[in-house]
């Protein structure tokens, strides 16, 4: 069996194309941050199952476990995917048909009323196993818009484009249905409902301008598409051994992806149970979280294509280090400044300047990640590669957020957040084996010896 091979672009795709991708990214944000991060995860802990007693402990685990469920469904099916869509030229119908589960999984989060928990969590799961097996769906286009030396540039505009949609998103369900009380429950139930509809309408244009370029093959008498991407599936884990570079990293990104993960699901539960802010404090985190995530993807990507992917990654990580720590000691940082000082600071007002370094971090390091995997993986093999970083990120959701949910349920939030800096400072030790000359040097040496021989063999 054989499939054409693709060779790396050597010019950018039209920017309509690259602008459609990119929209992808500034859609799904509504699932992001409306479901995971600002809103329906302190509705679930705190309205849904509400055990305030408890500090909310068993809302926090039951979070955890319905996040990391989908997570790990992701883990067991998007290798397999990644490699049906290489083999039947079938990425845009498969990420059509992730939108689609998102979009009703997610308008359906509106009949989970406060007691309705086992409902609650599985429509997370499977909204969350829908959206985030896309991530890795579109993210597999990604080495097809440009060349190596672009794909920084390109990685971080379709991040700060989906910060930009996180605005738009947010902003407008924090206007307008308020906050995520008990009282206002009939409000904020329109929170589902309302990101679905924003990802339906704005991913559109990914759809419209987005091109298959793949070649499909015929498959032979009696055998499946199935039976086929379970071979090349495990001829890919048998190659990606070939790839020293691309291994390593990947290593890397389980680790650095599990501390990311727990900073998306927990920082604005953390922000309403540990650091007890206001309604009008959280509104203004998001903002400048979302507002320096962009500038974080954009600058970092530009730094990316100029300094190098590596680099740029691993100076990301150590801006989350000290990001962890800020976020531990902001309630301990207040209390000394106020006794130093005598002044009568809030510690809620002091987490506002840690959230300007989280976001930078977020920005930088997702765009670093995704670009990087882009320049050492061969182009003919790119959806499955995708597969195998989806893999990484999604796995190291289910350690991450399952691994804090764990610990906060014996120690709580605060000091469990801690685990966070070990993960990055894990990930920064894994990447120093990595060389991204030697890496991008191998990735076009598979795709030129394919080029010239006409097929990969499976």
């Amino acid at each position: 069996m054989s499939q054409i091979g693709l060779s790396r672009p050597t010019q950018r795709a039209p920017k309509r194309e690259i602008f459609g991708w990119a929209m992808f990214d500034f859609a799904n944000q509504a699932y992001t941050l409306l479901i995971v991060t600002v809103i329906f995860g302190e509705l679930f802990t705190t309205v849904i199952v509400g055990d305030r007693g408890d500090d909310y402990r068993l809302g926090n685990l039951l979070w955890s476990l319905s996040i990391s469920t989908g997570y790990l469904l992701v883990v067991i099916s998007a290798p397999l995917f990644g490699a049906i869509m290489d083999f039947s030229a079938a990425k845009k119908r498969f990420l059509f048909a992730s939108y689609v589960l998102t979009v009703i999984s997610t308008a359906l989060l509106y009949f989970v009323a406060p007691g309705y928990i086992v409902l609650g969590m599985l429509l997370l799961v499977v909204s969350n196993y829908a959206y985030s097996v896309g991530e890795s769906f579109i993210a597999s286009f990604l080495p097809e818009l440009g060349p190596s030396r672009d794909l920084g540039t390109i990685s971080g505009i379709g991040w700060a484009l989906g910060y930009v949609g996180g605005l738009f998103a947010a902003g407008f369900t924090l206007a307008y249905l308020g906050d995520a009380t008990a009282e206002n429950f009939d409000r904020i139930r329109w929170v589902g409902p309302f990101a679905a509809a924003f990802f339906l309408v704005a991913a559109i244009p990914t759809f419209v301008w987005l091109k298959e370029r793949g070649v499909p093959r015929a498959l032979p008498a009696g055998q499946t598409y199935f039976r086929a991407g379970l071979a090349r599936l495990q001829t890919t884990w048998e190659e990606l051994r070939q790839f020293r570079d691309l291994s390593i990293f990947l290593v890397s990104v389980l680790f650095a992806m599990a501390g990311i993960s727990i900073i998306i699901t927990f920082a604005f539960i953390y922000g309403a149970q540990v650091i007890g802010w206001d309604e009008s404090v959280r509104n203004i985190m998001f903002i400048v979280v979302q507002i320096t995530a962009a500038v974080g993807a954009i600058g970092f990507g530009f730094l990316q294509d100029r300094l190098g992917a590596k680099f740029t990654y691993q100076c990301a990580l150590g801006l989350w280090v000290l990001a962890i720590l800020a976020i531990w000691g902001t309630p301990v940082v207040t209390e000394a400044i106020n006794a130093a000082f005598g002044v009568d600071w809030e510690a809620q007002h002091l987490f506002l300047v840690v959230g300007c370094l989280a976001g930078l971090s977020l920005g930088s390091s997702q765009s670093a990640s995704r670009a990087l995997v882009g320049i050492l993986a061969p182009a003919s093999k790119a959806a499955e590669f995708y597969g195998f970083w989806g893999l990484a990120n999604k796995l190291a959701g289910v350690i991450g957020i399952l691994g804090l949910g764990l610990l906060q349920a014996a120690v709580g939030l605060q000091a469990s957040i801690l685990f966070c800096a070990a993960l990055f400072i894990m990930a920064m030790l894994i990447c120093l084996a990595v060389s991204q000359a030697r890496g991008q040097a191998r990735a076009e040496e598979w795709d030129s010896r394919n080029k010239n021989n006409g097929f990969t063999h499976v």
